[in-house]
């Protein structure tokens, strides 16, 4: 266990002082966010005005470094209760605008949430992203109310979103989690979630803050430590999630590298959590739940599936060290003659994820290289994905990720067969060539 104290600055310090004790936090991790964060503050406070008015509550702005304003914005956003009917009977929202240490990224941000939230010994967190547009107060009734008053330990978000936004979690974080740990948590690396107080002091004890944890990969960490440590788990409904663009410096490769990574590297951990799992059961779901309009996704179906072709030519000789050979046939030999062609059928798909899985832990080559080459093949699942939707409804398309999902559990002894076995002789490892297949990000194709 990690017992030493996350830092802190002085001021931060000072402040906990004044503030002593509180029931509820909210956190809000942020880098030049100025355009959208005074909508997020706003949409907290009224919530917890609304609907958690008797509760001592901080508000805690966890910031990266940015140097356009937002800290400040935090510090003097206001909101007129009068002009929303709520009475000021509530308590004072007590604030703090601070910045993080150590690596930089999410994960860091969260640390020094999870540290205040103990300090300050909290019964209830949520963390929310601070480029959102479509928060609105419900949302905080919504993260925090189960924990408050249902006794859950974690509320994980679920949106309603177009077929073709956030393929990373229809195709590989949703049907690999719930496979290895029984719980249809639907969007697991989601962005926004509640928690209990003893679970942020859990998640400050693990060992991963020097890792790529810290970075992005936080968001399935959190979902997969809380499901493997025995929290209560369930999900709460939020309507559509529109937030801006994320950073075009933060490539696909870059993205998919964390998730898989994280992913990867927890089923190391909890090896004995998953493999005496079967099957999967649904995972409790507050909220109403309506219909929503949702923004249109444009995805580059000729751009992947050249990624992808010239990965199937440039990889080779890392795919055949990464893949079973059964599995590398497959992928060759079903490739069609048409330039736009793209077959990566469901069967296949699972059997890439869980060889990737199997290598990975037998440190066959630099775990690096083996995720960043993973990204054409993920184009081409993807490519795959789109082509066989195309012209489906919303409601058609998932249960299209449903069958995908089903497909990774009836193949879970496939994992643990290969999972088990030794590597036969030392592999030398072959270094990754700077490809266009391995850098390149399809357009449209995000969380």
């Amino acid at each position: 266990m990690n017992t030493s104290l996350t830092p802190l600055t002085a001021q931060t310090e000072a402040r906990l002082q004044e503030i002593g004790s509180a029931e509820i936090l909210v956190g809000i991790p942020s880098y030049n966010n100025r355009d959208t964060v005074e909508h997020v503050v706003r949409a907290v406070s009224v919530g917890l005005a609304k609907y958690f008015p008797e509760h001592r509550a901080v508000l805690v702005n966890s910031d990266g470094g940015s140097s356009d304003g937002t800290p400040a914005l935090v510090a003097r956003t206001a909101v007129d209760f009068q002009r929303l009917f709520i009475g000021d009977q509530q308590s004072v929202l007590h604030r703090i605008v601070t910045p993080y240490h150590g690596i930089p990224g999410k994960g860091s941000a969260f640390r020094t949430i999870f540290e205040i939230a103990r300090r300050l010994e909290v019964r209830a967190c949520a963390v929310v992203d601070a480029d959102l547009r479509s928060i609105s107060p419900e949302w905080v009734e919504l993260l925090l109310g189960p924990i408050l008053e249902e006794g859950y330990d974690y509320v994980a978000p679920y949106y309603l979103r177009h077929k073709y936004d956030g393929t990373i979690t229809n195709s590989l974080a949703y049907p690999l989690t719930r496979a290895l740990y029984g719980q249809r948590i639907r969007q697991p690396i989601g962005g926004e979630f509640g928690f209990s107080g003893a679970l942020a002091t859990h998640y400050l004890d693990q060992h991963v803050w020097e890792s790529e944890v810290a970075r992005f990969g936080i968001d399935i960490w959190m979902t997969t430590e809380a499901i493997a440590s025995g929290a209560r788990v369930c999900q709460s409904f939020l309507g559509a999630k529109i937030h801006n663009p994320k950073d075009p410096a933060s490539d696909l490769s870059a993205m998919l590298t964390q998730v898989m990574g994280a992913l990867f590297a927890s089923m190391e951990q909890h090896e004995s959590v998953w493999s005496r799992q079967q099957g999967s059961r649904p995972v409790p779901l507050f909220g109403f739940s309506y219909e929503v309009g949702v923004e249109p996704i444009h995805v580059n179906v000729a751009q992947m599936v050249s990624y992808y072709r010239q990965g199937l030519a440039d990889l080779e000789p890392i795919w055949r060290q990464i893949l079973a050979d059964d599995t590398f046939d497959h992928l060759r030999n079903l490739q069609g003659t048409a330039v736009g062609d793209c077959r990566i059928p469901d069967e296949l798909w699972v059997r890439v994820v869980y060889d990737a899985a199997a290598t990975y832990r037998k440190r066959l080559m630099p775990r690096e290289h083996l995720l960043k080459a993973l990204t054409p093949l993920y184009l081409g699942r993807t490519a795959s994905f789109v082509q066989a939707t195309q012209g489906l409804t919303s409601t058609e398309a998932e249960e299209k990720v449903e069958a995908l999902c089903q497909t990774f559990e009836r193949m879970k002894p496939y994992l643990f067969e290969h999972w088990q076995s030794q590597a036969l002789q030392s592999v030398r490892p072959v270094l990754l060539r700077h490809t266009a297949a391995t850098t390149a990000a399809a357009g449209g194709v995000h969380e």
